[in-house]
């Protein structure tokens, strides 16, 4: 186990002497998933342990993050805990892709090294809603500013208020 996470791994030299990767990555750090979030302020935390299952060198990890975005009902902020479990069998084609294991996602090694930031902040944005909400019903028009009035301004501008007359009309 380290003391510091390494910038940048050898993924088959840690899955062949076992290693275990414990420790915590500031959100800030991770500029793709910052661009997403309303605040980059926190920690991910994250649980790696690299492994062979039989000749696939593998890492089995978790990432634990309270992450805020933007609810895409009512535009307020809404807290998402991720906690996402998850194990990548390291490959260098997409032959040996086929051939995991079903529990097993592929992990393209390009090159000797990979990136802990970038592995990390990968993981993070696939556990991303497509539509972030609030798990209640958002507060729409009972905001501060709406009034009656306004409500019946906003309903007249509607353009399918004509067919909301002939629903109850029944012509």
């Amino acid at each position: 186990m380290l003391d510091r996470l390494p910038v940048l791994l050898d993924p088959l030299s840690f899955s062949e002497r076992g290693k275990k990767l414990v420790g915590s990555i500031k959100i800030s750090e991770l500029t793709r998933l910052s661009d997403v979030l309303v605040n980059d302020f926190g920690l991910v935390d994250i649980d790696f342990s690299f492994d062979k299952e039989g000749r696939v060198p593998t890492l089995t990890g978790q990432i634990k993050a309270n992450l805020i975005l933007q609810c895409q009902a009512c535009l307020e902020q809404v807290e998402l805990p991720i906690n996402k479990h998850f194990k990548l069998g390291m490959v260098t084609s997409l032959e040996q892709a086929d051939r995991l294991a079903s529990d097993c996602e592929p992990l393209m090694l390009e090159s000797e090294k990979i990136s802990v930031n970038d592995l990390v902040e990968d993981e993070l944005l696939l556990a991303l809603p497509d539509f972030p909400r609030h798990k209640e019903q958002c507060v729409e028009e009972n905001e501060e500013g709406i009034n009656d009035d306004n409500k019946e301004q906003l309903n007249s501008n509607n353009p399918f208020s004509v067919l909301a007359e002939f629903k109850n009309t029944g012509d």
